[in-house]
């Protein structure tokens, strides 16, 4: 099964190339100035980075959500969580959603965004695909 990829989630793109376009936007004190980063942290995962914050941390947590973004992005992928770019670089907004995505993801506080079951069709099933593999195998 395919890791689930946080920039494919609805708004996580479109606020990935704004952090591309202005850096500062990736920045902590970025959501004071951008409520649209909060409103997708509530929306996708039931809580903001500071109301994660807010939550004490359970017995024998790890303190994953403070180590660096390559820490996490490797911890995310033991997770089956792909929280890098197309170049496998941790996202420039990972800093905002890493906190509430880790609550959710170990059942602490918040939720994980619905994901439909995996589709059960094989493609390779299809008559025409049957009909390519045969057209492949035509030699003459």
């Amino acid at each position: 099964m395919a890791p689930r990829r946080l920039i494919d989630l609805p708004g996580f793109a479109d606020l990935e190339t704004r952090a591309l376009m202005k850096p500062s936007f990736a920045e902590p004190q970025a959501r004071a100035e951008f409520p649209e980063i909060d409103q997708l942290a509530r929306d996708t995962f039931g809580l903001t980075a500071d109301e994660a914050a807010a939550i004490p941390d359970p017995e024998g947590w790890d303190g994953i959500d403070v180590k660096a973004m390559r820490d996490q992005a490797d911890a995310f992928e033991l997770e089956r969580w792909d929280v890098t770019d197309d170049k496998r670089r941790p996202l420039r907004i990972l800093g905002h959603f890493s906190h509430p995505l880790w609550l959710a993801l170990r059942g602490v506080a918040g939720h994980l965004p619905f994901a439909p079951e995996p589709d059960e069709h094989d493609p390779s099933a299809t008559s025409l695909a049957a009909e390519a593999a045969k057209f492949r195998r035509d030699k003459r």
